[in-house]
């Protein structure tokens, strides 16, 4: 299962990065859900929790407002639209997974996960990068509101 649902992130990856690429260059054409379908569909028999890959697409679609809300002041020196495009979709995949699936993806997962995208699918620095932001993440926007009382963001 978990090599399963590492390809699943992989897929997730590519249709969140082609979704907001070809929503950014005005293509009013273009549906998560049909990126997602085609992408999936390349995987059909190495896949068998997809129901897992398109709630991270939907949630990380649904939530991307708060999440570079999040993210942005965790990365001050970088503005959210100056992140590299491929970084900033495994942040927000990971904070999401940090955020919303922490009672499926354990914390120390979710961060180590979008650190091995970062490692394949960005560049030399983006590891270190994601490794940086997704652990300041936890232990101000997880262990921070564990601390007082409450268990989720």
């Amino acid at each position: 299962m978990a090599s399963n649902r590492h390809l699943g992130r992989i897929v997730a990856l590519q249709t969140l990065y082609e979704f907001e690429f070809r929503t950014q260059s005005e293509d009013s054409s273009v549906s998560a859900s049909e990126v997602l379908d085609r992408n999936l569909e390349r995987y059909e028999t190495a896949i068998q929790d997809k129901a897992f890959v398109r709630e991270l697409v939907d949630g990380v679609i649904a939530e991307q407002a708060d999440l570079d809300a999040k993210i942005q002041p965790i990365a001050p020196e970088w503005p959210i639209e100056q992140i590299a495009r491929v970084d900033r979709t495994i942040l927000r995949i990971g904070l999401y997974e940090l955020l919303h699936r922490a009672d499926i993806v354990p914390p120390k997962v979710a961060i180590n996960e979008a650190v091995e995208l970062a490692k394949a699918f960005g560049s030399d620095n983006s590891s270190k990068f994601v490794n940086g932001v997704l652990g300041t993440a936890y232990r101000t926007l997880v262990e921070g509101q564990s601390e007082h009382g409450s268990t989720a963001v």
